[in-house]
């Protein structure tokens, strides 16, 4: 007996159901995470800052599945986030925003190198990033956070990059696009 295909859907209509499918499950994983960072679990002083989770999912995601993090949904997320964390609203956003773009447009040479190199230079454009960050808020002379907490913030960020590729492959299956996967969306990235 034949197999009917004809009631199969097109690739077109699997692919783009499947990109909202993933751009809701990247929704709810920000939404956790912020929900997290909100919780107050450890109040006090002596804090030990740990990762920006936000940015880290973020950037794996754009590095990996660059069609399930659109340009509009970062910004959005990001927007969103520097009002709900009480940051000057639309500056790390739009950092944000500027530095996943360049990562994206960077994917394509990134997809074959290996990961120590997507590494570095996640690390480097992390760097910038808060450097950016910290530039932009000591020009216009707002309060920042103590240059050490800084600091520690930006190591373990680049430290936790790794585990933050490794989560997203394991539980959500955003892994590197291969040859065979980037004719399906009607253009090589």
């Amino acid at each position: 007996p034949r197999l009917d295909l004809s009631m199969r859907p097109a690739m077109s209509e699997m692919t783009a159901t499947n990109r909202w499918t993933m751009r809701m499950v990247f929704v709810a994983i920000v939404a956790l995470i912020s929900f997290m960072q909100l919780l107050p679990l450890n109040p006090g002083p002596g804090r030990f800052p740990g990762p920006d989770l936000l940015l880290l999912v973020a950037i794996a995601w754009v590095q990996r599945r660059p069609e399930y993090v659109p340009v509009w949904l970062i910004a959005l997320i990001f927007f969103i986030a520097d009002w709900v964390f009480m940051r000057p609203p639309g500056l790390w956003a739009g950092i944000v925003v500027v530095a996943t773009e360049t990562l994206r447009a960077q994917a394509p040479q990134l997809r074959d190198q290996s990961i120590f190199i997507e590494w570095l230079t996640v690390a480097g454009m992390v760097t910038a990033m808060f450097l950016a960050y910290a530039m932009i808020l000591g020009i216009f002379l707002v309060d920042q956070p103590a240059l050490g907490a800084t600091l520690i913030r930006l190591i373990m960020t680049i430290l936790a990059y790794p585990l933050a590729i490794a989560l997203s492959a394991r539980a959500f299956g955003v892994r590197k696009m291969v040859g065979g996967e980037t004719e399906q969306f009607g253009r090589v990235r």
